[in-house]
């Protein structure tokens, strides 16, 4: 005798499936996309700070040639800071009045083959406008 077994039960507590919303895999492209963005501002700031840091800068070392200048040499000293202080010159219209009237009391200085040495009003004048550098 053989039993046969009947698969023809009926099911009175199964349901049928359900659609369950998953959000998961846009949570996560979200954080990763913003993680991505702030990692992308940190490098740029990162590159900017370091890039400046060893980049040339005009005006530092204009300011460091005319304070090194040699004032031994009157006539050298006149052409240099002619040259050297034009960088400043556009800083506001007081640095701009302050050159033209440097550069007018340097001209004695160097058009000629002998001059003789600074002095002490034109020292001045030179020393003001050195001081009157920012950088």
């Amino acid at each position: 005798m053989e039993a046969h077994q009947s698969f023809d039960i009926p099911l009175h507590d199964i349901k049928n499936i359900v659609d369950v919303e998953e959000y998961s895999l846009y949570y996560l492209l979200g954080a990763s996309a913003f993680a991505l963005l702030v990692l992308l501002v940190v490098a740029y700031f990162f590159y900017m700070w370091f890039g400046k840091k060893d980049k040339f800068n005009l005006r530092k070392e204009n300011y460091k040639a005319l304070g090194s200048l040699d004032m031994s040499d009157a006539k050298k000293a006149a052409y240099a800071l002619t040259f050297y202080g034009a960088t400043f010159k556009d800083d506001s219209p007081r640095h701009y009045e302050m050159y033209l009237n440097l550069t007018k009391r340097l001209e004695v200085y160097k058009y000629k083959k002998e001059v003789s040495a600074f002095d002490d009003e034109t020292k001045g004048y030179i020393e003001l406008y050195r001081g009157m550098i920012d950088v």
